[in-house]
This record gives structure tokens, C-alpha cells and sequence, in this order.
């Protein structure tokens, strides 16, 4: 599926890919926008994770939580819909997380 961004969105910073297995704390409270993500700490990073990609404090699947920074008219490649967030390619062929909110179908 492709979408195109209709606002600008600056990211997050870039992060390593964690592999499955890697430890995750989980902050007492989840995200306050984003139902179904938490705030945690993996590998000495603060970060966001979907509370599926989480079982007993470990991940259950490898996991970059890089955000695209992308701007208001660029179009990606949607390769996967996790509650309220994309991950995409972009036309560089960069991959990395977006929110749902800032994209439209084409």
C-alpha cells in the first residue's frame, strides 16, 4: 500500500535494530497517545514499543523504533500497520516508523 504524508514529521532520533530476545523495561504507564504502545528502555535506549512485540520483559521479534522524518507530500511504502503506526519505506529506501495520522491512501 502506498501512502502519502500531509504533515511534516521530524522523527525521533535513530536507534539500532534490537534482536529478538533482547531485554525490555516496560515504563509503569503506557503511552498516553498512542494506545497499545509503551514508553520502555531497551538496551540503555529510551524508546517506544507496541505491547505485542513484548513477552515476558524480552522481544519477541527483531525491532528499530527509528521514525521516518519525513515531510508533507512524500510518498512511502507501507510494509506494515501496528495500531496507530506505519512502518514504511521511503523513495531513498529508508525504513523506519510513522504515524498513521500524518499519511493518506494514493
Amino acid at each position: 500500500m502506498r501512502v502519502q504524508v500531509i504533515q511534516n514529521h521530524p522523527g525521533e532520533g535513530q536507534f539500532p535494530t534490537f534482536e529478538t530476545g533482547t531485554a525490555v523495561t516496560l515504563a509503569k504507564e503506557g503511552c498516553t497517545h498512542f494506545l497499545h504502545w509503551y514508553a520502555c528502555e531497551v538496551a540503555g535506549h529510551q524508546t517506544y514499543v507496541p505491547e505485542h512485540f513484548v513477552r515476558d520483559g524480552t522481544l519477541t521479534r527483531d525491532y528499530n523504533p527509528t521514525e521516518l522524518v519525513q515531510t508533507a507530500g512524500d510518498i512511502l511504502e507501507v510494509q506494515e500497520i501496528v495500531y496507530a503506526w506505519l512502518l514504511a519505506t521511503n523513495e531513498q529506501g529508508v525504513t523506519g516508523w510513522i504515524p498513521a495520522e500524518v499519511v493518506v491512501s494514493v
